[in-house]
């Protein structure tokens, strides 16, 4: 039984996924970049308004939701499965030609390895396939260990980019891309 469900984001949610991101970013960050810098990226991505902000620019958001158990309803004997936030990702079509990137995708701690990122990426490769896009693209930090877990799961480097986000600090990545019709296991 699946015990998890991925759903749109609405305005109700930024706060769901600005904690996501601030209870993630210094264990996933911690090594790679200063505390300022993680606060400086988080204030400019991740505050309620700044996500509104990409959602107007094309960006859609996605929650998953992990089970948390079984709850007995007032209604009746039947019970209800309750959900808590634990991931998101967000995507916007036709970044490029045809292609679909994937903005941002983070779990909390404690829930990785247990298979919510590839169903994450999935689910934007789903909904890329559907709109007849042919790639999925991704930006990833070049000293992040997930560059790893998007190389198993068909991404391939096609470049390093770096980008200047101000206050001095850069964000400095690799450019992944996934065919599709390519996977591997």
């Amino acid at each position: 039984m699946q015990t998890y469900r991925i759903v749109p984001a609405t305005a109700a949610d930024y706060s769901s996924i600005e904690q996501i991101a601030r209870r993630t970013w210094p264990e996933t960050f911690g090594g790679i970049l200063s505390t300022e810098q993680i606060e400086y990226m988080l204030q400019m991505m991740y505050r309620p308004e700044a996500i509104a902000e990409q959602v107007a620019r094309g960006h859609v958001f996605h929650l998953l939701l992990d089970a948390l158990g079984r709850e007995t309803s007032d209604y009746g004997p039947q019970s209800l499965l309750r959900y808590r936030p634990v991931g998101y990702v967000s995507h916007e079509l036709d970044h490029l030609p045809n292609t679909t990137k994937i903005h941002k995708i983070y779990l909390l701690p404690g829930t990785q390895g247990r298979g919510f990122g590839r169903a994450l990426i999935e689910w934007v490769e789903r909904i890329a396939r559907r709109e007849g896009q042919q790639r999925l693209r991704l930006d990833v930090n070049y000293q992040n260990p997930a560059v790893s877990f998007y190389e198993h799961l068909g991404f391939v480097k096609v470049g390093r980019h770096d980008t200047d986000i101000g206050r001095g600090f850069l964000m400095e990545d690799w450019q992944m891309e996934k065919e599709f019709g390519q996977t591997r296991s």
